[in-house]
């Protein structure tokens, strides 16, 4: 049993703002805070006490914001931008190296891992 926001399933007894922050992607610990406060949920607040017009407030703040295939398709469209116009960032990208000044004598395999054509299947 959960409660649905955005079309996700959360825990009945999760907090709101930790719900959030885990399940939706986009939202982090911070920005779920700031939704919470924003609609007017206390910080000690769990799932299953939010009313429904909670949740519909809750809906309309994260549709509001940039969040899910629309945050993964633009970060996606960044990267082939910057392969497009040849930057380094780009071309680290292109051969799946760290991007942002690490070393790569040791510990690149989480780069290699993540930096391929594809970052996130929208």
């Amino acid at each position: 049993m959960g409660v649905h926001i955005f079309g996700k399933n959360m825990k009945h007894s999760a907090l709101v703002h930790l719900g959030l922050a885990k399940s939706i992607f986009g939202i982090g610990p911070q920005t779920a805070q700031k939704i919470c406060a924003k609609v007017g949920i206390y910080p000690q607040m769990r799932m299953n006490e939010l009313s429904e017009p909670q949740v519909m407030e809750i809906n309309k703040e994260v549709s509001q914001m940039l969040v899910e295939g629309h945050l993964k398709q633009k970060i996606n469209n960044d990267i082939k931008l910057k392969k497009n116009i040849g930057s380094y960032v780009g071309n680290r990208h292109a051969l799946g190296l760290p991007v942002r000044g690490q070393k790569t004598r040791n510990n690149a395999n989480t780069a290699r891992r993540l930096n391929k054509l594809i970052r996130f299947q929208v």
